[in-house]
């Protein structure tokens, strides 16, 4: 009897709209990518997709097209205005609810938090968030000193600068701490 491979399910959503921060989208796209992380980049809008800074991306696939939601790790860039577009979209939201309700992860970075908060979804956690975004944070307490953080099934970080940071954050999730240090130094990350 032949056996058939099958493709396995993608394990990473990475969530982009217009106006997103760029460096917050590819950096963890990169570095899980590196390590046999699959990666899908969802659009909630078009195919392609136009960052902050005026560079395109192009997305594997719609939100819209999206017919069986099994990945592992939704990923949330921040930017302006793509965080608010992102905080704005009912169907993503939706899906977001129910991806943490089922004990999904979820990572987001800079002021795409908000889009947790708005949710309800940070009620009693410990986040971090660009400056100047806390109001939009509900019910969480945000941390101080640190550029990245894990509660529950949370991962934040705040801001650019901190994308390799939530990336080995990820990876750790995915493929545990050690993998995710090997690639880290791999890619001469030197704040172990």
């Amino acid at each position: 009897m032949l056996e058939c491979n099958s493709i396995p399910p993608v394990e990473v959503a990475l969530f982009l709209a217009e106006g997103f921060e760029e460096i917050e989208a590819s950096t963890p796209i990169c570095f899980l990518r590196h390590m046999g992380i699959s990666v899908q980049i969802v659009s909630i809008g078009e195919k392609r997709v136009v960052g902050a800074h005026g560079i395109p991306f192009e997305a594997d696939i719609l939100l819209d097209e999206v017919t069986d939601f099994a990945y592992k790790m939704i990923v949330l860039p921040g930017g302006v205005p793509g965080a608010f577009h992102l905080a704005s979209h009912p169907a993503l939201g939706q899906l977001i609810t129910r991806h943490v309700a089922a004990g999904g992860w979820i990572a987001a970075n800079c002021a795409a938090p908000m889009v947790l908060g708005q949710l309800g979804l940070l009620q009693n956690r410990r986040i971090v968030c660009y400056p100047g975004f806390e109001e939009y944070m509900k019910g969480a307490t945000i941390l101080s000193g640190c550029s990245s953080c894990v509660d529950g099934h949370i991962i934040t970080a705040n801001g650019p600068a901190s994308s390799m940071e939530l990336a080995y954050r990820v990876a750790c999730v995915l493929r545990g701490e050690e993998p995710a240090r090997q690639m880290a130094e791999m890619m001469m990350v030197n704040w172990f």
